[in-house]
């Protein structure tokens, strides 16, 4: 079967690149099969175009990843490099006629050091496995994006994405100590460190996180670890408006409180998580605050949040009884983006963050961005650090409505900018948000940002197309 798939007919061209390839790669590794291939074009995100792969590669070990860019550099081919595919922004789709470089099988943690506190991992480690593993260590790997269950380490580096927990934990970026990055040439180059300090020239480090493959492909990550905190348990309170709820959570920041996750649904996602999961939460309510702690006294920490919420005029509070209650509420909102995606059967997702003090007026524009377009658009958020997520459904067989979908998702990022944020908190830019990237940081920005990538990747054939 997979030898057939090899054996496919074929143009010169591809069979060209696909012979260099198997020169270096197991046959099992190297996918040609048309039907196949076409799998691996898209990530998650509406709206975005992808190209047709040559071919997907499937390395194991970071020789294989050396010898696709050094092919890909001598025959001039462009390579787009993939985790799990759960992005939102494009950043993965497929450019015509690439290789397509899945990391998904380089899914080996290979160590755990529970006195220096770091895991090594390949890109390919789904990021629940890893906290599971440190987990049985007492540890723990804090940023845990909602896709948490299936995207993978490398897909998270690439994107620097967040998660639930980032209110009090922090981001990806601050957790990833150092890289090994196979540069677009096959050379292998190391950065950063494996000690709790260091500050030894540029921090390149950084610089690969975030960047969405277009620098170097990401084949080993030495991650920060933290100690295994204790179980959270969680607050629901129910507000009669999006703006109370967002009063309190300026009133829990500016308290000196540090929740473990202070999140917002608001009624429009309460419905569809009840419509999809039948979790029974208050339909009633126009926004639902989910505020947790695990510190060694919740409780009280937990009371003092409520007493603030009730200052800010919700309606009722309620505190979960045990952990099991608290998880439920936390699956919940874990659900929300599915949920709200089976509203329509299609959504944009946008996630900008603004200032937590503006947090009430993104959530009233979006309110009316939703009305004057006639959509449907439900807004969960991570409202301890101010990224919400407006999610616009829509039916994508109505030329119309997916119209009317693509100018609110423009809107919803203009808002934003004028609010003073972000196009992006977590989930990049990729194709989506290219036009935004420039109206953020401007023409002297994009010049450096273009400039970066020319060192790195002087043939432009590293994710070309995304970011730029």
């Amino acid at each position: 079967m997979i030898m057939s798939r090899i054996e496919a007919p074929r143009d010169e061209a591809t069979g060209n690149l696909v012979d260099r390839l198997l020169g270096g790669l197991p046959p099992e590794a190297v996918l040609t099969d048309p039907d196949v291939t076409a799998s691996y074009a898209n990530d998650m995100a509406s709206f975005c175009a992808a190209g047709v792969p040559a071919v997907v590669v499937l390395p194991r070990t970071v020789e294989q990843v050396q010898h696709v860019m050094r092919t890909a550099t001598e025959l001039r081919v462009p390579v787009v490099p993939q985790g799990a595919r759960t992005g939102l922004s494009g950043g993965a789709n497929a450019s015509e006629g690439c290789i397509v470089l899945s990391l998904t099988r380089m899914d080996r943690i290979l160590e755990v050091d529970p006195v220096d506190r770091i895991a090594v991992v390949e890109p390919g480690v789904v990021n629940a496995a890893l906290s599971r593993a440190v987990g049985e260590h007492g540890l723990a790997y804090p940023p845990d994006p909602s896709s948490w269950e299936t995207c993978t380490i490398g897909g998270n580096i690439g994107t620097a994405s967040g998660g639930l927990c980032c209110v009090k934990y922090g981001v990806t970026a601050e957790y990833v100590l150092g890289l090994d990055v196979v540069l677009a040439d096959g050379r292998l180059m190391s950065t950063g460190r494996r000690t709790a300090k260091g500050v030894a020239g540029y921090d390149l480090t950084r610089l690969f996180v975030g960047s969405e493959g277009s620098l170097g492909v990401v084949v080993r990550a030495v991650l920060a670890l933290k100690p295994q905190p204790p179980r959270q348990l969680v607050l629901a309170a129910e507000f009669a408006s999006a703006a109370a709820a967002c009063d309190a959570v300026c009133r829990i920041m500016a308290g000196g409180h540090v929740p473990s996750l202070l999140e917002l649904m608001d009624r429009t996602t309460v419905k569809a998580v009840n419509d999809l999961g039948n979790m029974g939460l208050p339909e009633t309510t126009e926004a639902l605050l989910l505020a947790a702690f695990d510190t060694p006294d919740p409780t009280a920490d937990l009371a003092a949040v409520a007493r603030l919420c009730e200052a800010a005029g919700a309606t009722q509070v309620v505190p979960a009884d045990d952990e099991a209650e608290s998880e439920l509420l936390l699956q919940a909102r874990r659900m929300s983006l599915t949920a709200l995606e089976a509203v329509k059967g299609t959504t944009m997702i946008d996630d900008v963050c603004v200032p937590r003090s503006r947090l009430g007026d993104m959530l009233d524009g979006v309110e009316h961005i939703a009305g004057k377009y006639d959509l449907t658009i439900g807004v969960c958020a991570h409202a301890g650090d101010g990224n919400t997520h407006p999610t616009v459904c829509f039916d994508a067989t109505d030329p119309d409505e997916s119209r009317r979908a693509r100018d609110s998702f423009d809107e919803i990022m203009a808002l934003g900018l004028e609010l003073g944020g972000t196009i992006t908190g977590e989930h990049g830019v990729g194709i989506l948000k290219k036009e935004w990237l420039a109206r953020e940081i401007g023409p002297v920005g994009m010049e450096m940002q273009r400039a970066v990538k020319a060192v790195f990747d002087p043939l432009g054939i590293l994710n070309p197309g995304k970011l730029f």
